[in-house]
C-alpha cells in the first residue's frame, strides 16, 4: 500500500476530549474518528489492526473447537423476560419499541439468544458438548462514556457459550477456554495476568478475568507472586492475622464528643485501631432493607462482596436522614446497646470482627462509644462473612506471603454460567436414561476493540504507539527521505515490492513531504520498523530502524527482506 493513495489524517494536537493515553494515540494516529459520545468510526489504519486481533481471537476459537455463529444485535423483549434479565439489567441496555409498540434491547450480550437456538435444535446428550461464538458488535448506554475505546457505548466483542450434559463438562470446556484465551492475549503480544473475578449482571457461580497489565487500567488486582494467586479487589481474599487475645473485660461507655471518624477516636481514646469496630450503614437498593456492616477499623468494607452475599442488584450507603429515620447516630452506630433487629436491621460481621477481644464500638448514643465489646457474649450478628476489601501487604491466603497490588485493564471474562438461563429457559436434553436434564451453559468473551485501546496503553512512548508486529496495522513502513531523488525512489520502489512479494505487509511513504514529518508520522502510527532510503540509496545501503529499542542499523538492499524477518519472530 502507498502513503500517498491511503486514507490518513494523522494530527499534531491532542483533542481535549482525550484522557487516557490511547485514546489520545487512536485519534492522533488517524485509528478512531468520534461520531458521538461513545461511538466511532474506524478508519483503515485502525480497522487493520482491529481485524488482525478479531482474526487471532477466530483462530485459537477454532482451533479450542468453537464454532462460529452470527446472531441478531436487535432481540425481543420475550426471551430477556424469560430469563429474568430485563428488569434488572439497568439503564445500560439500548431499549426501543418497533412500529407495532413491541419491546426491543439492542444486544449488550447474547447469553437469552444462543440459549433459545440451543433449546430448539438440540434435544439430546449424545449432541453435547458444544461451543458456539461469535464477534460482533455490541450496545451498552453507559452513563458516561469515556477514555474511547476502553468504555464506549459500541464496540466490538467476541462472546462464545458452551452447553454442557453437567459440570464436568462445563468444567473441562471452562478450562478448554481459558487456554485458547490465553494463547489470544501471548499472540497479541500483551503482557496480562488471569485473575479470579466477580460475575457481575452475566451472573454464575464462577469466573476469570483477562487483565492486561497497565497503570491506567480501571481495575485494581490483588495477586501473590510466590504462589501465582490473582484477583480482582471484588473477589479477592486474604488470611487475617490473629490479634493476641486478652481476658475480657466489661463494656464501658464513654464520652467522645465529636469524635465520629475512627482515627480520631484512636487518637482520643489511646485504643488499637485493629481492635475497633465500624459499623457501616446500607440498604438493598431492590427492597430498602437495611443492613449494617461490621469491620475492623483498619480495614475497609467491600461493597461487591456485600452486594453477593446478600444477593441483590446493588447497595447504597443510608443517607444522614435515612439512619436518623433508624434512631441511629451517625459517626456513633454499633452492634451494641441497642435492639437492632426490632428496628428491622440485618447485621452483617466481617470475620475480623469476631474475634477480637475488648473491642471499641459505636455507643448508640451522640458523641459516646463503648469500650470492651466482645463479640458472642456482649452481641452476635445475622451473617459472618468476608466482606473486606484487601489491600497491598495482606497476607496471600494460599501460601502465606505478602499480597501486590496492580492496576489492569480487563479485556476477557470467562463464566460457569451453569443452569441459570438453561433452566429458567428450558434448555434440557435426554441424558443416557432418557432422563430430561438442563444443560450447563459456559459464557466466555473477549473485547477485541478494549483490546486494541489495551495494547497502546502497555506498548507506547513520548512518540506515539508501539505496536507489537501481530497486531501492527502494517509491518514496515519504507519511507524515501527525498521523493525528488531518483536512486532514493527507486530503492524504496524495488524495497517496498520485495517486502510485499515475501509476505511482510508494508506501507511505502511516497508522500511529498519532509523526512522529519515521514518519520514522525511513522513513530506516531507505530510500525514496528523503518527501512529509510536515504543519503546512502545509490550504494544500495538503507536505514533499519526499530520502533521498540530505537536501535538503528545500516544494511544492504538484499538483506533487508530476510533482517525483517528475523526481527518479526522477535518483536
Amino acid at each position: 500500500m502507498r502513503f500517498s493513495k491511503y486514507y490518513v489524517k494523522t494530527l499534531k494536537e491532542t483533542p481535549k476530549e482525550a484522557e487516557v493515553v490511547s485514546h489520545k494515540l487512536l485519534l492522533r494516529s488517524g485509528m478512531i474518528k468520534k461520531l458521538a459520545s461513545g461511538v466511532y468510526s474506524y478508519l483503515p489504519l485502525g480497522y487493520r489492526t482491529l481485524r488482525k486481533i478479531e482474526n487471532i481471537v477466530r483462530e485459537e476459537m477454532e482451533r479450542a473447537g468453537a464454532v462460529e455463529v452470527f446472531m441478531p444485535v436487535l432481540q425481543p423483549a420475550e426471551i430477556w423476560q424469560e430469563s429474568g434479565r430485563w428488569d434488572v439489567m439497568g439503564e445500560e441496555m439500548i431499549r426501543i419499541k418497533d412500529r407495532h409498540e413491541r419491546d426491543f434491547v439492542l444486544g449488550p450480550t447474547h447469553e437469552e439468544t444462543i440459549t433459545d437456538i440451543v433449546r430448539n435444535d438440540i434435544f439430546s446428550y449424545k449432541a453435547l458438548p458444544i461451543n458456539l461464538y461469535q464477534i460482533q458488535t455490541k450496545f451498552r448506554d453507559e452513563r458516561r462514556p469515556r477514555f474511547g475505546l476502553m468504555r464506549g457505548r459500541e464496540f466490538l466483542m467476541t462472546d462464545g457459550y458452551s452447553f454442557s450434559v453437567d459440570r464436568a463438562g462445563l468444567d473441562k470446556e471452562f478450562e478448554n477456554m481459558q487456554q485458547a484465551y490465553s494463547k489470544v492475549f501471548e499472540r497479541c503480544g500483551l503482557d496480562f495476568r488471569i485473575v479470579d473475578a466477580d460475575s457481575g449482571a452475566i451472573g454464575g457461580n464462577g469466573s476469570r478475568e483477562f487483565h492486561v497489565m497497565a497503570n491506567s487500567g480501571e481495575d485494581e488486582l490483588i495477586f501473590c507472586d510466590s504462589c501465582h494467586y490473582g484477583a480482582n479487589v471484588e473477589k479477592a481474599t486474604n488470611k487475617l492475622t490473629s490479634l493476641p487475645k486478652e481476658e475480657l473485660k466489661e463494656p464501658v461507655l464513654v464520652p467522645t464528643p465529636n469524635i465520629a471518624k475512627i482515627e480520631d477516636v484512636v487518637a482520643n481514646l489511646g485504643v488499637e485501631i485493629e481492635r475497633t469496630v465500624k459499623a457501616i450503614m446500607y440498604k438493598d437498593v431492590v427492597t430498602d432493607a437495611p443492613y449494617m456492616v461490621l469491620i475492623r477499623g483498619d480495614i475497609e468494607v467491600n461493597e461487591v462482596k456485600v452486594k453477593n452475599l446478600i444477593n441483590t442488584i446493588d447497595i447504597v450507603m443510608l443517607t444522614d436522614e435515612e439512619i436518623s429515620k433508624l434512631g441511629l447516630f451517625k459517626g456513633f452506630i454499633g452492634p451494641y446497646g441497642m435492639d437492632l433487629k426490632s428496628k428491622g436491621i440485618t447485621v452483617i460481621a466481617d470475620e475480623s470482627v469476631v474475634e477480637i477481644t475488648n473491642h471499641t464500638a459505636g455507643g448508640n448514643q451522640p458523641d459516646t462509644h463503648y469500650l470492651n465489646v466482645n463479640y458472642g457474649r456482649d452481641y452476635t450478628v445475622d451473617i459472618v462473612a468476608d466482606v473486606r476489601t484487601v489491600k497491598e501487604g495482606d497476607i496471600c491466603s494460599i501460601c502465606g506471603k505478602p499480597l501486590r497490588v496492580a492496576r489492569g485493564i480487563e479485556c476477557g471474562h470467562i463464566f460457569k454460567l451453569g443452569k441459570k438461563y438453561s433452566e429458567p429457559m428450558h434448555a434440557v436434553v435426554l441424558d443416557e436414561n432418557g432422563k430430561e436434564v438442563v444443560m450447563e451453559m459456559g459464557c466466555y468473551g473477549i473485547g477485541v476493540s478494549r483490546t486494541m485501546a489495551a495494547s497502546i496503553e502497555q506498548n507506547n512512548d513520548e512518540n506515539g504507539i508501539i505496536w507489537p508486529v501481530s497486531i501492527a496495522p502494517y509491518v514496515v513502513d519504507v519511507i524515501a527521505t527525498n521523493m525528488k531523488d531518483e536512486d532514493q525512489v527507486n530503492l524504496a520502489e524495488e524495497l517496498y515490492g520485495a517486502l510485499t512479494n515475501n509476505g511482510v505487509e508494508t506501507i511505502y511513504d511516497d508522500r511529498n513531504e519532509r523526512a522529519g514529518f515521514k518519520f514522525k508520522d511513522a513513530d506516531l502510527i507505530g510500525f514496528p520498523f523503518k527501512v529509510v532510503c536515504g543519503k546512502k540509496s545509490a550504494e544500495g545501503i538503507v536505514e533499519l530502524k526499530i520502533r521498540r529499542t530505537g536501535e538503528t542499523m545500516e544494511i544492504g538492499k538484499d538483506q533487508v527482506v530476510e533482517t525483517v524477518k528475523e526481527l518479526m519472530k522477535k518483536y
